[in-house]
């Protein structure tokens, strides 16, 4: 975790506020609290916070409306905390560039592992020429995957699938974001193809493949790359 790092609250419920406010504080977290969607546009302007946790319910503004307008300039991190908890509106919200979405009410210990895999994931650069975690070695530059030392065989689309992953490790992708990037729009909602090199990927790099700790689903919603620990 970063040390000191900062979080914005963006939320008009007092009680969440004060819930964040105690538990991030001391786990270390220094916490800018807004109550307004306006008002969390100028704090986070202000402050440029590493993290932001991002109600849609907002009396002033649509939520994912905020959340547009912040990813205009707005790099770090976001997480959604909402109640809202249909699938259109989390896919919508990870399109719009949420990193993550959690549904209150929420678990603390969740919250807090969520957060440090945001932060992680932002610090990483695109240029990071390896990526290990677990028994996985990543190059991404030579384009090579070790598996306890001992490389594997992964096919160009593999590869890509998994480099995709790994550079947004902690962050769900959606399907639709994923199947764009690595096959094209023209596979946008070929969710079913996407399973498929999922599941092959899971049996070349997991040790257990039916409950994967690499490769993690997002029941109705996408992927998202994990730490290698079960």
């Amino acid at each position: 975790m970063k040390e000191d790092a900062t979080i914005l609250v963006i939320d008009d419920e007092l009680q969440i506020r004060r819930l964040l406010d105690i538990t991030l504080s001391a786990n270390g977290y220094r916490i800018i609290s807004a109550d307004r969607g306006k008002t969390g546009l100028i704090e986070a302007a202000t402050h440029n916070p590493d993290l932001i946790l991002l109600d849609l319910g907002l009396p002033d503004m649509d939520g994912q409306e905020l959340l547009k307008q912040l990813r205009e300039w707005y790099t770090q991190a976001i997480i959604i905390l909402s109640v809202r908890d249909n699938e259109t509106d989390i896919i919508q919200a990870l399109d719009n560039g949420a990193n993550d979405y959690l549904t209150k009410p929420f678990r603390s210990g969740e919250l807090l592992a969520r957060i440090r895999a945001s932060i992680r994931s932002i610090q990483k650069t695109d240029d990071q020429p390896v990526i290990e975690r677990s028994n996985i070695t990543i190059d991404l530059a030579n384009h090579t995957v070790k598996k306890n030392h001992e490389l594997l065989k992964l096919t160009s689309t593999e590869f890509a699938l998994l480099a995709l992953l790994a550079r947004n490790e902690g962050r769900v992708l959606t399907h639709r974001f994923i199947l764009t990037k690595v096959w094209g729009h023209g596979y946008a909602e070929q969710t079913q193809y996407l399973r498929v090199f999922i599941a092959q990927l899971r049996r070349k790099i997991e040790d257990n493949p039916s409950r994967p700790t690499l490769l993690i689903t997002e029941s109705g919603i996408g992927y998202r790359f994990g730490d290698g620990e079960s």
